[in-house]
């Protein structure tokens, strides 16, 4: 007899009670999630993460305490941390790019439909990481106005240290690409390809795909 996947726990993080409310009873009509915890402030998140232990974080930005981009870089250096979703109603580029920055696997406005929020988190916990094609362009934004940073020779020399196949999978990676997606464009098995990604945080220094994403944008 097949065991019963285990539902994705997730911690809501926001100031506002009635959002609290609100993201409790949305997520509640989706199979496979479960709201593990909420908290109002980023001063509370290292707690309740140790208490709820949730696959994923749908993190507020501004908060009166701890604003949610200094609780996610917090959490992100943590071992085997949970995954991390930004839903916020700000979404200016410097937002968007602290927040990938710090180690989020997505970013989502607070009108996103709530099939749109169930379908991230369901997609982060497996990790996949969330990057809209309005993200996207904003990385790609960021990399054209930044035609002069001398972080873009920074970024090209840390993906010389990838392979050719590393490399290939690394691009795929910048463009939203799935493991499947991946593995079917290169001809590889998606367990392949999951090994191929392992491989490219290491090398890197990375904590997840995002930032293997922002790094590539980066580079060009």
């Amino acid at each position: 007899m097949t065991a019963e996947p285990q539902p994705v726990r997730v911690l809501l993080v926001d100031d506002d009670a009635l959002v609290r409310a609100g993201l409790t009873m949305m997520l509640a009509a989706f199979d496979g999630i479960e709201v593990a915890g909420a908290v109002a402030d980023g001063t509370e998140v290292a707690a309740a993460v140790g208490t709820h232990r949730p696959d994923v974080v749908l993190m507020d930005i501004r908060m009166p305490g701890l604003d949610g981009l200094t609780a996610t870089e917090s959490l992100r250096a943590r071992r085997e941390p949970p995954e991390v979703i930004v839903l916020t109603t700000f979404d200016t580029d410097a937002h968007v790019l602290r927040a990938m920055r710090a180690g989020a696997s997505g970013f989502l406005l607070k009108h996103t439909p709530p099939e749109e929020i169930a379908r991230a988190v369901r997609r982060v916990a497996a990790g996949e990481p969330m990057l809209s094609p309005e993200v996207l362009r904003r990385m790609m934004n960021h990399v054209a106005a930044a035609a002069h940073d001398p972080g873009r020779d920074r970024a090209r020399a840390a993906l010389q240290q990838l392979s050719p196949g590393e490399h290939d999978v690394a691009l795929l990676v910048a463009q939203g690409r799935t493991n499947q997606e991946i593995g079917t464009a290169l001809r590889m098995s998606t367990a392949t390809v999951k090994a191929y990604v392992s491989r490219i945080l290491t090398k890197l220094d990375l904590t997840n795909r995002v930032q293997v994403a922002l790094l590539v944008h980066d580079a060009r």
